[in-house]
């Protein structure tokens, strides 16, 4: 009991624990949002409201619009958060999401013309917001973390937003079980509760430290002593040095969007990396497994009831699940995570697929209904649970890591900018793509799954427990190399993870390090 208290203690004085459930409640209001309107896509009286058919192709556009409005955000906050501070940039963010949720909420509320563009409006305005924390967010937290835990704290971060999706999505349930699927008040109140998200951040927001790299970057080097010494203690003085020496070899350098998608310059080989990987997790298919869950159980053969309770258990399990994500990230690195998740993706959705033909087929085959369902089921669920391991948090990670301050937060902007076309486009064809290709849906995401897993295999450097400073040198070797082969470069020094050797030499290759030991580096320690 007193190691608990203690714990306990230690982790209420720690400001990067401050900063990790600061972060992690910010990032779980994009999870809410998935999760919230999984279930308002089917109550009848949000369609009449919206005037639309349940069948119709602006379901689709409703949803799909807020991923446009995040990529404009992305941009818009990322430049705030260079001129104006990550704090500031964040406040404005949580601002921008809270007014985008007020407008979805009064949408049609006492009225019926107008009411679809008041809540597209509504989804472009929250998607403005969320868009400037998913880009934001990852910046501050990475700049406040050391170079061994960055990947962990970000997994923790977005396990958080999968409590959001479960707790949206539960809310919405529960709301829909007691009222019934006709009534507004089913699908207005977990709008509303989202409200709880914003208020508390930006009530919280002002007494976590400003981003030490952000001062250094702006000539405020006793700001950035303070800071430093505020989240360190004392090891702040000697991580000011290491910050000084890194903005001596970065000053005089501006990084415009513009030089990042121009062949030839230094940050466009970065950002091909940043813009392959949000691409590859599009592919994974899981943008749409999140906001269309039921259906994709009521493919399986189940009701629609039924469908619906699966889809809460799913999302429970891939809550769970994320635990191992954040223990791994930085034990097995990036690399294998991503293709060893599309790997059983892939195969997961080939099962899939096989179960959605047998369960729609059943009759024909003489085969009770619930066999596929059960398998697919149990499959699904695997399946989830690789995308949180593998893909949810690593490829919001990696731009991060792999950037000079110069151009972080632009790297990360560009990251959020391509998920949310990405995103725009998976989950605006779903809808049309369940009603035409069925299960067979699921074959395209093996195939998407495939391409995913060979890209990163092919083109992604390991950045797990290498400084900022270390992942840029790759892209370095990569230009004297004259490739982007990651195996061809630097002797495929980067294909690997590097790990505190025990014995006191270094940093080995992690694979030289027991995996017993990697973990239990991981556990909370009070010495």
């Amino acid at each position: 009991m007193s190691f608990l208290v203690d714990h306990v203690k230690a982790a209420y004085n720690d400001k990067q624990t401050h900063v990790v459930l600061f972060s992690s409640t910010a990032i779980a209001l994009y999870g809410y949002d998935q999760g919230m309107m999984s279930l308002i896509n089917t109550n009848h009286d949000y369609l009449t409201t919206m005037g639309i058919a349940d069948s119709s192709a602006i379901v689709g556009l409703i949803v799909a619009v807020y991923y446009l409005g995040c990529a404009v955000g992305a941009v818009l906050f990322s430049m705030l958060a260079d001129h104006l501070g990550r704090k500031r940039s964040i406040f404005l963010s949580l601002a921008t999401a809270s007014l985008g949720n007020l407008i979805m909420f009064v949408a049609g509320l006492g009225y019926s013309r107008g009411a679809l563009a008041v809540m597209l409006t509504g989804r472009v305005v929250m998607g403005l917001g969320v868009g400037g924390i998913d880009s934001v967010i990852p910046t501050y937290s990475s700049e406040l973390s050391k170079d061994e835990a960055r990947g962990k704290a970000l997994a923790q971060e977005f396990q958080s937003n999968i409590f959001g999706l479960l707790m949206a999505f539960g809310i919405n349930l529960g709301l829909t079980v007691a009222l019934g699927k006709s009534n507004q008040w089913a699908w207005r109140t977990p709008i509303i509760i989202m409200q709880v998200y914003p208020v508390l951040l930006m009530a919280f927001i002002e007494t976590l430290p400003e981003s030490p790299r952000w001062f250094v970057f702006h000539g405020r080097e006793t700001d950035a002593q303070a800071a430093l010494n505020n989240i360190y203690g004392n090891e702040g003085d000697s991580k000011l040095e290491e910050l000084l020496d890194a903005h001596e070899k970065e000053k005089g350098e501006v990084v415009g969007y513009l030089d990042m998608v121009t062949p030839g310059h230094p940050q466009f080989h970065p950002t091909m990396i940043t813009i392959m990987g949000q691409i590859n997790q599009a592919l994974t298919g899981y943008g749409a497994v999140s906001v269309y869950g039921p259906q994709i159980f009521e493919l399986l053969g189940f009701p629609v009831r039924a469908s619906e309770y699966l889809t809460l258990g799913n999302y429970t399990s891939y809550f769970f699940l994320m635990t191992v994500a954040w223990m791994l990230i930085d034990v097995l690195g990036r690399r294998k995570l991503l293709i060893q998740g599309s790997m059983l993706l892939s195969g997961s959705f080939v099962v899939l697929a096989i179960c959605g033909g047998l369960a729609e087929n059943s009759s024909g085959l003489n085969i009770p209904v619930i066999a596929p369902g059960v398998v697919g089921t149990v499959t699904l669920f695997v399946a989830t649970g690789a995308f949180g391991i593998g893909w949810l948090a690593t490829v919001w990670l990696i731009p991060t890591e792999i950037y000079p301050t110069t151009a972080r937060t632009q790297g990360t902007a560009i990251s959020v900018i391509v998920w949310g076309f990405a995103n725009f486009i998976v989950t605006f064809v779903t809808p049309p793509m369940f009603k035409n290709l069925s299960y067979f849906i699921f074959l395209v995401f093996a195939a998407s799954n495939a391409i995913a897993g060979l890209s990163t295999w092919l083109y992604l450097p390991e950045s797990g427990s290498r400084s900022f400073e270390d992942n840029q040198q790759f892209f370095r070797d990569a230009k004297d190399a004259g490739t982007w082969r990651v195996r061809k470069v630097a002797g495929g020094e980067y294909t690997v993870m590097r790990y505190p050797d025990p014995d006191g030499e270094g940093l080995v290759d992690a694979e030289r390090v027991p995996l017993l030991t990697r973990l239990e580096d991981q556990l909370p320690s009070l010495e």
